[in-house]
């Protein structure tokens, strides 16, 4: 009777249902149905791993930035360092050219004096022994 039946493009399956179907092309398609879901479970998990990893990668760039900031802000601040450093270092040279300067005078109003002193002491010397 399946013989039969097969000639209008009807068959029977395993538990004696009647099918349009060829159980070869029947079975083929409930294989390639599982090997459709088994395709859909994993692409499901590689998108997951997929948004997990983009995750963990924005974390860590964010991360990056944060520590670039802080090390722009470092250097920068040791630029601003290093040139206050020459600036003070300008003040005092100029400080102490100026000092030198102040001196090299004081030193020939003291030679002056000393001139005049010994001048004076010798014009007193000179009028008290006349």
């Amino acid at each position: 009777m399946a013989d039969s039946l097969a000639k209008y493009g009807l068959y029977v399956d395993d538990l004696g249902k009647i099918c349009v179907l060829e159980p070869e092309v029947s079975n083929q398609t409930n294989k390639l149905k599982e090997e459709c879901k088994n395709f859909v479970s994993k692409i499901s998990e590689f998108q997951n791993n997929s948004d997990e990893f983009i995750r963990i990668v924005d974390t860590l760039a964010t991360e990056v930035e944060k520590e670039k900031m802080r090390t722009i802000g470092a250097r920068n601040l040791l630029r601003s360092v290093a040139k206050q450093r020459d600036s003070q270092k300008q003040q005092i040279q100029a400080l102490i050219i100026e000092k030198s300067t102040e001196l090299e005078r004081l030193r020939v109003q003291y030679d002056s004096l000393k001139r005049i002193e010994m001048e004076q002491l010798e014009t007193i010397d000179h009028l008290t022994s006349n």
